[in-house]
């Protein structure tokens, strides 16, 4: 049974910040969140975007994959366009 989910990217600036939106109001009770290997910022739109669908994500700030424990993770979904997408330690 998933009970917490990772949305994952480089700068986890946009895409993975929009999963995280989404999944936390579709899925109240599973714990959603995001990181990035090269953690930035949250790109405006990644705020902008999920508040036309009334998800605030004002909140959101980018996290380094660093700080997350990979134990404390169900599921991962890893969000990349061109560049080498990011991994997070698991059990083998």
């Amino acid at each position: 049974m998933t009970r917490s989910i990772l949305f994952l990217c480089v700068a986890n600036s946009a895409r993975s910040q929009i999963g995280e939106g989404i999944a936390r109001q579709m899925f109240p009770d599973l714990r959603s969140q995001s990181a990035g290997s090269r953690p930035s910022h949250v790109n405006p739109y990644a705020i902008e975007l999920p508040a036309e669908q009334g998800i605030d994500a004002t909140t959101h700030s980018s996290q380094s994959v660093e700080t997350i424990d990979p134990a404390s993770v169900d599921l991962v979904i890893t969000l990349c366009a061109e560049e080498v997408c990011p991994l997070i330690p698991g059990q083998g």
